[in-house]
């Protein structure tokens, strides 16, 4: 290789496909060992320059379209994804690029080639910041050291613990361990046990390993107790000046029989043919100032975590059961948002402000079924003086609801499991959580004050934050009208977009169907997250071109930031200088609220599969009716029809064949006996086995209940398309 031509041909050799070694480099170029170095130096130069990327392993390769800056997600399998910060689609990484980064981790990535599907492969490029710190884990003693195997199966490899770091910590004990050293090419995860959480089995210890695996904050300090130990547990008078006083208004909450704190209280009037609707909020803000102590540990929180048998609040017991819970008999300070809405549903007038109430009744979701649905007329007569109001409460919620229906907001009405423990912490039973009419009239109240308050900041104008949800990826729409298609439905896309209308339609139409519950899910896994943002970007879900959160803030910092900006809004002292703080602190928020909220999500999902995988412990050999939720290369996922339990029938236990998986009708089929199984197919299958620490379920196929006609195969998709691993049937002698 001449010094004269290095540039081009290190460039054209790189351009021409798969990244390089730096040895195969050398003799692709036919470099001498006096070469060597002049070769090493140019790398170095197209590396800082940005034309060339330099992988793990020495590995090179051309720029591609751009650096990409996100989040590593990693599969328990080694390989990953890289979310993007600003959005866009996920970027695949090769488990062999990932040897020396850990899932979570916040890296800079680079796309190198583009899959026949589109979809886009990248390797890692950078480590931006650590997202692990410490592992949770079981603890296996070797000598005086030993290793942890972390509980998050995605971390993909142990911690190992030298001699002398493995402090008071016994063979098979759960504990936390900080990291001491990453991985690298020649090191493995290093780590010194800094604190043991107890016994695997110990309800509290599971509990506590959930907590620390997902690093939640549950303790108050002394500080933050203190200052909420000062907040009054009455109302004071001084308090009540400049308020509006509602304690002569019928004002009630309704809530679930488990509920400690009260966020909301609701009142209504008939006006003619329209209807007038009170939403009272508690008004966290007057006792959780900014910048205070609690104001701070709300922030660190950014909302409550709720597991089956406790909450993780976000603020003290004093604040949250305390003088901020909307209690009956008792006057509480409000932030109120008193809106008016015609025959059609449609708000025609509106107002917000500062003002006292004294909740009438502590009401249940239950309760109020039983006056409205059931006509208990022993319930009715305990609560006569309740009746009217709550029938009017029921002819207002239905016509926001059509109002909504009208406009294309979607509504899933996906089963819940609820999760009923004995005494000890230990799973009794897994049951169908109840939604009723007394669910749906608080969360059509909720979601008008929601959206009358954003709408009202966002023409004042003033900074604030919304809660967002934005359209749907375009290559998952497109997913989605073929898988509904295989069910004989059509889904209109028009431009890479779908008007909410579309789906809400769609969801009509299933309504009732062996498939609904699978269409409503694999609809719901076709959206994005909704999150938080300083930019309104609206809520396509409600179909509604400005949302927020108002209604609950005991328990998500987003709310009391909201209500901290009315509030000022509407005493008119909002300063120019007070919008420019919050222009340049709301997009930080947003994201940590965000964040802290997705947390909360895993943490509790996780707390629920624990409790499932507990459940199924003693059901081994035991048969169920289930139906395939989804179909993968290595098998079928199963729920369970009543126990809302999800598990997994391996490719290698099906019926002896050789297994096709036909991606886009969401189905594997037998090559030799036909035999297909496919997404929504009824099925019974027996618990072949629990592994917790997996948190997986096992089935066994025993046989097939109920299949769903076969519609026409996707465009581009024939018999057969992807061979997996199965057993190929031997071809027969001739």
């Amino acid at each position: 290789m001449k010094k004269g031509k290095g540039k081009d041909a290190v460039l054209r050799l790189l351009q021409s496909g798969e990244p390089i070694q730096f040895r195969q480099m050398l003799k692709a170029l036919g470099v001498t060992r006096d070469e060597r170095s002049y070769l090493e130096e140019h790398l170095e130069f197209l590396v800082e320059s940005g034309k060339v990327v330099k992988l793990p392993g020495r590995l090179y390769a051309a720029a591609g379209e751009g650096g990409i800056r996100g989040k590593l997600s990693t599969h328990r399998d080694g390989y990953g994804f890289v979310v993007p910060e600003d959005g866009g689609e996920d970027l695949f990484v090769p488990a062999r690029y990932l040897s020396e980064y850990m899932n979570g981790d916040l890296v800079e990535a680079q796309v190198v080639a583009t899959r026949r599907d589109g979809k886009r492969e990248g390797r890692v490029t950078g480590l931006i910041q650590r997202a692990v710190t410490s592992v949770v884990g079981r603890f296996e003693a070797i000598g005086k050291g030993g290793r942890v195997i972390p509980d998050d199966q995605r971390l993909g490899r142990d911690l190992f613990v030298a001699p002398g770091d493995a402090g008071t910590a016994r063979d098979g004990q759960v504990v936390l361990a900080q990291v001491t050293s990453y991985p690298s090419a020649t090191r493995g995860l290093e780590g010194r046990i800094a604190e043991v959480l107890g016994n695997a089995n110990d309800p509290e210890v599971e509990v506590l390993t959930v907590i620390k695996k997902f690093d939640l904050p549950h303790v108050f300090g002394e500080d933050v107790l203190a200052e909420a130990l000062r907040q009054p547990q009455q109302v004071e008078e001084e308090a009540l000046s400049g308020r509006i006083d509602l304690r002569g208004r019928l004002t009630v909450t309704i809530d679930g029989e488990t509920a400690r704190d009260f966020d909301d209280a609701v009142s209504v009037a008939r006006e003619g043919e329209s209807i007038r609707l009170w939403v009272s909020i508690a008004d966290v803000s007057h006792y959780v100032r900014e910048g205070s102590k609690l104001d701070a540990e709300a922030y660190l929180r950014g909302t409550s975590a709720y597991f089956p048998d406790r909450c993780i609040p976000m603020l003290p017991e004093q604040l949250s059961n305390g003088i901020c819970s909307l209690n009956p008999d008792v006057d509480r300070l409000t932030m109120t948002a008193e809106m008016l809405f015609d025959a059609g549903g449609d708000m025609i007038d509106s107002r917000f402000y500062t003002s006292v109430i004294r909740s009438a009744a502590r009401l249940t979701y239950t309760t109020v079924k039983r006056i409205l649905v059931d006509k208990d007329s022993e319930v009715i007569a305990s609560h006569a003086g309740l009746v009217s109001d709550l029938s009017l409460m029921e002819e207002l919620s239905l016509r926001l609801n059509g109002r909504r229906k009208l406009r294309g907001s979607i509504d899933f009405d996906l089963p819940e499991p609820q999760i009923v423990l004995d005494l000890q912490g230990a799973t009794t039973a897994i049951v169908r959580a109840e939604r009723n009419l007394a669910h749906r009239i608080i969360e059509e109240f909720m979601l008008a004050a929601n959206e009358a308050v954003a709408s009202f900041l966002e023409q004042t104008p003033v900074p604030s934050l919304y809660r967002v949800h934005e359209n749907p990826d375009p290559l998952k729409l497109k997913d989605l009208a073929e898988f509904v298609f295989s069910f004989g439905y059509q889904l209109k896309i028009e431009e890479d977009k779908v008007n909410p209308a579309a789906l809400q339609k769609l969801l009509l139409e299933v309504e009732g169907k062996p498939e609904e519950r699978l269409i409503n899910e694999v609809l719901l896994r076709c959206m994005k997250q909704a999150r938080y943002a300083a930019e309104n970007l609206g809520h396509f879900g409600l179909a509604a071109s400005s949302y927020t959160h108002f209604t609950s803030p005991i328990r998500r910092y987003p709310d009391l930031v909201v209500h901290r900006i009315l509030k000022r809004v509407i005493s008119e002292k909002l300063k120019q200088v007070d919008k420019d703080r919050l222009e340049a602190r709301l997009p930080e928020t947003a994201l940590h609220t965000s964040r802290r909220e997705r947390i909360a999500m895993e943490a509790e999902r996780e707390m629920v599969d624990l409790k499932k995988m507990q459940f199924m412990r003693d059901k081994i050999g035991e048969e169920y009716d289930g139906f395939i939720t989804g179909v993968a290369q290595f098998g079928l996922f199963v729920e369970l029809v009543e126990l809302f339990v999800e598990g997994m029938i391996p490719v290698a236990t099906l019926p002896a064949d050789y297994y096709v998986h036909m991606e886009k009708s969401h189905s594997l089929v037998g090559e030799r006996s036909r035999a297909v199984y496919r997404i929504a197919d009824r099925i019974r299958v027996k618990v072949a086995a629990v592994n917790e620490g997996r948190k997986q379920v096992e089935f066994a196929l025993v046989g097939t209940l109920e299949k769903r006609p076969i519609a026409a195969a996707p465009e581009g998709e024939s018999y057969p398309v992807v061979p997996i691993k199965g057993k190929r049937p031997k071809p027969k002698r001739r």
